[in-house]
């Protein structure tokens, strides 16, 4: 304690060397700006300053993070995200109040010193000698320019925004030197410009423009007088003069500022005077960031442009490079979204499935031949909160959905089309009997599968007894037809079609080749779904889903972008002959439900074991649209329940689903042309005398009567009863080996 005073101050001797070290740095440090050839003396302290002539000589500016804008097709802005919230703006477009009054309480000599202000350091040494301690810096709006340029690179990462911001000797002689590379560089007017976009004003808001936007709801060439003088207060301690939070420490601040312009001669006393009887007229506007905020409900799409973005090469080669392009932000992102269709989805969704309903609705539209998603929504909104979520139902795991939704019935087509184009003649018959035992063993790609005891499959009434022919069997999803034709052409084709088809199970996994694969109990998304039928639509041409139409950079520079990639799924006579059979679906089958009125429309319905999930999926030549509603965790069947406000003693696909596809689409194709297909002349076989059918035979159908067994017995229906208990599923039927019934998750 010897060198301390009675009662702790420090001792005369410790004070005087406090000055004295003081004094001696900020000495080194005016040596080091006058006459650089002293840096070959070393200015070290602790190993922290490097050698004035050490310092590199080129300072790096990195681009200012700016906000993005996503727009959809037509220009309009479904959201804007960034990672700070910044417009950058010439300083012709910066009011010259704000220029006047950021250098009257900043640095009054800007015009006059160069890259520091001697006269400053001076003054500063002056106060800090007297103080005992570095109290006062002596920056120039340069030197604080450069600091920022520092905190800009360093981001978010904690270390470099620590080392960008430490007040030491080193880092301050490391600014000075940059300043005066600046100052050679770039010009007064420059150094003003640049400082004013990258300075923070509090409340999120960098730079004068989104300041001027975020306070005052004005851009900064529209700033008058006081405001400006009051966003020239902030900069020096955002958080303690923030009007938002410090309203009377602002206007103090504010009222400063104005005294100061008027002791400088850039305003008259009295101007300053009567601005200063102004209250703060604030009129905030609160920041609008990220996906959150997105218009009609397109958050889940603006999530999915984002997930394209960072897994794009096209926008970096590694995804460091791309996460830290998107931060940079700065882009004009132009999207595939249609307004109008995405506003049908909304309007759909909203009527037939409420936001707080146990199950939730999701819907993907395509455009057949280009890829463009053009709609995408769902009933629970884009949020944290009570019935929200951010996990988007309509796409893959990888791009931000779940595990996706045993698709059923839906995914028959597929095996219907794989069986055409190896020469299978749509009206070949099976005898389709009621119930049947499933065949084995069954071809794959290699080897085949077997089963020592197959299980029974069942149709959806007693009455369904064949024989049928494809477009029967089609109509009326009838099970034992579908069993036999995958039996006949094997499972190779048909997993080679949906590959063609794009059609790929959600989590990220192979499609399994076992039996059940043409009873859709492996899970898809419904883009995956809607953009394999487009395939149909479009006459047998595969294009691979595309959000982002083009991408302008923040100097206007055009940057290229991941593009649709369309290749032959199958020949046109297989997509005519398939539309020709699902356009039966909606006509006369078990989508009646979902035919739109004026356009000529085709698709299929699918109801998955127990009802987890009820499906449509369907098109016209010139869109194409999957819906799914279901439970997300696959916990709660649709039996009993209220959906939409409507009760549903048992949920079919054509019976939810359909209304909300025919909806949403009726809605997106309004005025536009109604293009019929190229069908095709498909017989029916002979039949014999149809037998009495009951009241229940004319409900939708397109599932087994089951439950439980992973979608073998329930898995592909549309329809019927509890499971049956005398059917027992082997192991390996389902998924194969080890993946349980269903492969549920």
């Amino acid at each position: 304690m010897a060198n301390k005073r009675p009662g702790g101050g420090r001792s005369t001797s410790r004070q005087a060397a406090k000055f004295l070290g003081v004094s001696v740095l900020s000495g080194a440090v005016l040596a080091g700006i006058a006459l650089p050839a002293a840096g070959a003396l070393g200015l070290v302290a602790k190993g922290s300053v490097e050698g004035f002539d050490e310092i590199p000589a080129n300072l790096k500016r990195p681009p200012l993070s700016q906000k993005t804008s996503i727009l959809d097709s037509e220009g309009g802005l479904i959201a804007t995200v960034y990672s700070r919230d910044r417009t950058v703006v010439p300083l012709k477009d910066i009011s010259p109040h704000m220029r006047k009054a950021i250098v009257a309480i900043e640095d009054e000599r800007f015009y006059e010193h160069g890259a520091i202000d001697l006269k400053g350091i001076l003054r500063a040494l002056n106060k800090n000698a007297q103080s005992g301690e570095v109290s006062e810096g002596a920056s120039t709006l340069t030197q604080q320019y450069v600091k920022n340029v520092f905190v800009e690179e360093a981001g978010n990462d904690e270390k470099k925004f620590e080392a960008a911001t430490q007040q030491t000797l080193g880092r301050k002689i490391q600014e000075l030197k940059y300043a005066i590379q600046v100052e050679e560089e770039l010009g007064k007017k420059k150094i003003l410009e640049n400082y004013l976009n990258i300075t923070y004003f509090s409340q999120q808001a960098y730079g004068v423009e989104a300041a001027a936007k975020r306070y005052f709801s004005k851009s900064a060439k529209d700033l008058e007088l006081q405001e400006a003088a009051l966003l020239a207060g902030i900069v020096q301690s955002p958080s303690r003069w923030d009007p938002v939070v410090n309203g009377d420490q602002a206007l103090k601040r504010r009222n400063l500022v104005l005294d100061r312009m008027a002791e400088q001669g850039h305003v008259g006393k009295d101007e300053a005077a009567e601005a200063k009887k102004k209250d703060l007229g604030l009129d905030v506007s609160k920041p609008q960031n990220g996906c959150i905020t997105a218009v009609n409900g397109a958050g889940f799409f603006c999530d999915y442009v984002r997930k394209v973005f960072l897994g794009s090469e096209e926008f970096g080669k590694t995804r460091e490079e791309r996460n830290k392009r998107w931060n940079e932000g700065g882009m004009t992102i132009r999207t595939t979204l249609d307004p109008k269709a995405q506003k049908s989805v909304q309007a759909s969704v909203k009527e037939h499935v409420y936001q707080s309903d146990e199950v939730a609705a999701a819907v993907s539209l395509v455009e057949p031949g280009t890829g463009k998603i053009l709609g995408m929504g769902q009933s629970r909104p884009y949020g944290l909160a009570k019935d929200e979520t951010t996990i988007n139902y309509s796409v893959n795991k990888s791009m931000g959905g779940g595990m996706g939704y045993q698709p059923g019935s839906t995914y028959k087509p597929i095996v219907a089309a794989a069986a055409l184009e190896r020469g299978v003649n749509p009206s070949r018959s099976y005898p389709s009997p009621y119930e049947m035992t499933y065949p084995s063993p069954v071809p794959k790609c290699e080897g085949q599968w077997s089963s020592a005891n197959p299980p029974k499959v069942a149709n959806e009434n007693e009455s369904e007894v064949g024989p049928y022919g494809m477009r029967e069997a089609t109509a009326k999803s009838v099970n034992t037809y579908y069993v036999q034709l995958i039996s006949d052409i094997g499972i190779c084709p048909v997993v080679e079609m949906s590959e063609k088809m794009g059609i790929e199970p959600a989590g990220g996994d192979e499609l399994k080749q076992v039996p059940s694969v043409t009873l859709g109990v492996q899970e898809m998304s419904p883009l995956t779904m809607a953009a394999g039928y487009a395939a149909f639509a479009s006459r047998g041409t595969y294009c691979t889903p595309v959000a982002i139409e083009s991408i302008k950079d923040a100097n206007g520079k055009s940057l290229d972008v991941p593009k649709s990639k369309c290749t032959r799924a199958m020949n046109e006579r297989t997509a005519d002959t398939m539309n020709t059979l699902l356009k039966g679906v909606v006509e006369d089958g078990t989508g009646t439900q979902a035919g739109l009125s004026g356009r000529p429309s085709a698709g299929k319905t699918g109801t998955t074991d127990s009802r987890y999930a009820a499906w449509f999926v369907g098109y016209t030549p010139n869109l194409a649209g999957a819906v799914w509603v279901g439970d997300p965790q696959h916990q709660r069947k649709m039996i009993d329940i209220t959906i939409g406000g409507d009760y549903h003693p048992k949920v079919f696909g054509g019976g939810v689903p359909g209304p909300i596809w025919r909806d949403a689409m009726a809605g997106a194709l309004e005025g536009k042309e109604a293009p019929g297909f190229v069908e095709v002349p498909i017989a029916d076989p002979p039949k014999k005398d149809d037998k009495e059918k009951d009241e229940d035979d004319r409900k939708p159908r397109d599932r087994f009567p089951g439950g439980g067994n992973g979608g073998l017995i329930g898995g592909g229906g549309d329809g019927g009863a509890e499971p049956n208990p005398t059917f027992s599923i082997p192991e390996g039927f389902i998924q194969g080996p080890g993946n349980g019934s269903g492969g549920r998750r």
